[in-house]
């Protein structure tokens, strides 16, 4: 589930924004104010000018130029998106091996495909169960495709049940007909509810709850939780496609683009 109503990231975005602005506006004033642009130094003339009449300047100019906001604001997101993808690149080519080559973790589709799509996700997430039925096609459409499931459990307890129970399940064989069934499930991913889809799908249950107590699978869910972070990953769901991220759910020929993409230049060996 994407991650809403951060109030301190809100704050902090709308300092950020009015800094720059603020920054963008005098820059822009610097350069094109007719009263300076012929100064031979217009830094030594806005120092001695008076702090009202730069203010005044400055506002005037805004007041003349309102796209000059609007292109500053374009500006600062261009640079932050570039400094962003770069940052997340390189976090998965170093820690490639983690993302897509994970041995506990469980792989669909084939397993020996030339384009691995990474799912980040949690098995309360409403969004999750959305893409459940696009990541089938996906796979079925695509014989090279590789899916890697990396539990993510961020939505509480049930969800943290949830996770250790498909890790065990994956212990039995049968990791991937437990998850299609948990997403296809009515209803929250309780307990319960766990153990009646583990039933389902002929799991020896008993043995599931044994299994569920390895540290093993608590700590497999401890590194998808620090990868997530890495990755900037805060919420469901989440996928890693070649050099790139999608965040939130998506529909099968976005999904199928970024494979393509991944294809044709992939971000890792």
């Amino acid at each position: 589930m994407p991650d809403k109503g951060n109030p301190n990231r809100t704050r902090w975005l709308g300092w950020g924004v009015a800094a720059v602005l603020a920054v963008g506006a005098v820059a822009a004033w610097f350069l094109l104010d007719p009263g300076l642009r012929s100064a031979p130094d217009r830094q030594s003339v806005a120092a001695d000018m008076p702090k009202d009449e730069f203010e005044r300047r400055v506002r005037a100019y805004l007041l003349d130029n309102p796209e000059v906001i609007a292109e500053t604001v374009r500006k600062l997101r261009e640079r932050q998106l570039a400094a962003q993808q770069a940052a997340v690149v390189s976090v998965i080519r170093a820690r490639a091996d983690e993302i897509f080559r994970d041995p506990d973790a469980p792989v669909g589709g084939n397993p020996d495909g030339d384009v691995t799509v990474v799912e980040f996700f949690d098995y309360n997430c409403p969004y999750c169960r959305q893409v459940a039925p696009v990541m089938e096609e996906a796979g079925a459409a695509d014989p090279k495709l590789r899916i890697v499931y990396k539990e993510f459990p961020i939505l509480g307890e049930n969800s943290k049940f949830a996770a250790r129970a498909a890790l065990a399940a994956h212990k039995q064989g049968k990791y991937i007909a437990f998850h299609k069934a948990m997403m296809k499930a009515k209803g929250g991913a309780t307990p319960s509810a766990v153990l009646d889809v583990a039933k389902e799908v002929g799991l020896d249950v008993e043995r599931l709850k044994a299994d569920m107590k390895d540290p093993a699978i608590e700590k497999a869910i401890q590194r998808n939780l620090v990868l997530a972070g890495a990755l900037r990953i805060n919420g469901t769901p989440g996928f890693v496609v070649g050099g790139e991220i999608i965040r939130g759910a998506t529909d099968l020929e976005t999904l199928k683009g970024y494979i393509q993409k991944a294809r044709v230049k992939p971000a890792t060996k």
